[in-house]
């Protein structure tokens, strides 16, 4: 179906009704809908994106500014192909990845133990050093992260998405709140912000790399595929919705546009103008934080420590509900798999491709909320929670942390190069495949990430690890 809301179609297509079912009716592009948007940009912002981009405008000024514009537009076509193939299909990502074969589900079960162990740690770490920062003599940080690490578990643990959903728009707004009073409160340069919309390279060593590390680090990563299912959750399961699942997505990467943007104004004022230089990771908000004190008093410097907490949170709880929800649907289609062989239904082709429809999984069971209750859900939850806690007292495996990294960084090339193949292919309803922009942008994504992952491979200590 055409889209005459004035948002822009990135399918490029002008079909109408959908193939093999009747065409939903389409829901008119509404405010009033927004909201797995705003849970994706608050979850794909953590405290790590605002240290990169902290780092950028503290190194460089605002020459980078286009590259975070540009990572935010990454994103966009990333999140809405995801979203369109949930839509348009009636299927979710991952019965979408098995039917291109089992290699898939390999590469997700190993992605998802290993990353949500180590990064259950970070994320309960990153909570906990705001909390540390605003009440010193409570309690150590391996504490407090293992409070914040409870509080999640506890919080997605006993409510569903729409209590979610509201949770994490209030901590938007404080988030937003906060970042714009620094962004405002440091009084940027605005003529120089337009000069640094324009694509130039700054000249220094590794200039191209650390410029396609800010544009490939700008709002989230596996978060990025559980959009889709944060589109499910919400109640949006067919075409109708898709001009509203658009406008949501491009509301999410304006907000995210806004975070980043609003940090790197902070790092170009505060501390490029002054030379000042801090540490990469999270504990480089906290030094921010002692530089407003020194710049602003303690009660700026007592807001951006909320924000900061509010940041750090809605990541955490983000990935609890969005890569358990995942995980609960690789759960469940591995079952169906299961069963279908055991009947001898549901037979794949040597591609993978399924040839019948009992094994699918839809986004409408997603939407029943059956996903958040079941024990695949709260197994992944409690992965989350409990065994990263060994990592906080006793240091992180280097091993582990090299594999981390190493999957971390092939996530984005694979989730790019196989929405080109699905959203290509006749999987998809042929009004809603691919059109030129769609492949152009996904195409870019899916190199630009290739390039990152080949990077951070060479970057490992290999000789180390063996």
């Amino acid at each position: 179906m055409a889209d005459t809301s004035g948002n822009a179609d990135t399918t490029g297509s002008t079909a109408t009704g959908e193939t093999g079912k009747a065409a939903a009716a389409p829901r008119k592009s509404s405010w009033k809908y927004i909201g797995p948007g705003i849970v994706v940009a608050a979850t794909g912002v953590g405290a790590g994106d605002l240290v990169a981009t902290l780092i950028a405008g503290s190194n460089f000024g605002y020459t980078l500014l286009w590259a975070a514009v540009i990572g935010c537009l990454v994103k966009i076509s990333l999140a809405e192909a995801a979203g369109r193939w949930h839509l348009s299909t009636g299927r979710t990502l991952f019965d979408g990845w098995a039917s291109l074969g089992r290699w898939t589900s390999w590469f997700f079960v190993v992605y998802v133990v290993i990353w949500g162990f180590v990064y259950g740690a970070a994320a309960m770490s990153s909570s906990g050093l705001p909390l540390q920062a605003l009440f010193p003599d409570v309690m150590d940080l391996e504490w407090w992260a293992v409070l914040t690490g409870l509080v999640g578990l506890v919080f997605v643990w006993f409510n569903k998405y729409e209590v979610f959903e509201k949770v994490m728009t209030v901590l938007v707004g404080v988030m937003f709140v906060v970042t714009v009073y620094l962004a405002i409160r440091v009084t940027p340069n605005l003529g120089d912000a337009f000069a640094g919309l324009l694509p130039v390279l700054p000249d220094e060593k590794d200039s191209i790399l650390n410029t396609l590390g800010l544009i490939g680090g700008v709002g989230g990563t596996i978060t990025l595929a559980a959009y889709g299912y944060w589109v499910n959750a919400k109640g949006w399961t067919n075409t109708g919705w898709m001009k509203v699942m658009r406008l949501d997505n491009r509301v999410a990467y304006i907000t995210t546009g806004i975070f980043v943007i609003s940090m790197l104004f902070v790092g170009a004022e505060l501390l490029h103008s002054s030379n000042v230089a801090i540490a990469s990771g999270d504990k480089g908000l906290i030094q921010l934080g002692d530089i407003l004190e020194d710049e602003y008093g303690t009660a700026t410097a007592k807001f951006f420590l909320i924000g900061f907490f509010a940041t750090s949170f809605t990541s955490l709880i983000g990935v609890w509900h969005g890569v358990s929800l995942m995980f609960a649907d690789f759960v469940e289609r591995y079952r169906k798999d299961r069963a279908g062989r055991a009947t001898g239904e549901g037979e794949t082709t040597p591609a993978g491709k399924a040839t019948s429809g009992k094994r699918e999984t839809s986004g409408e069971e997603v939407a029943s909320g059956a996903r958040e209750r079941s024990w695949p859900f709260r197994a992944y939850l409690l992965w989350l929670t409990f065994p990263p806690i060994v990592l906080l007292f006793q240091g992180e495996p280097f091993r582990l942390i090299i594999l981390y990294g190493v999957l971390g960084a092939a996530f984005l090339p694979f989730l790019a190069l196989t929405l080109v193949w699905l959203l290509n292919s006749s999987r998809t309803p042929t009004e809603w495949r691919n059109g030129i922009l769609s492949n152009s942008m996904l195409t870019i994504a899916g190199l630009l990430f290739i390039v990152l992952c080949v990077k951070q491979i060479w970057d490992q200590p290999w000789s180390e690890f063996f």
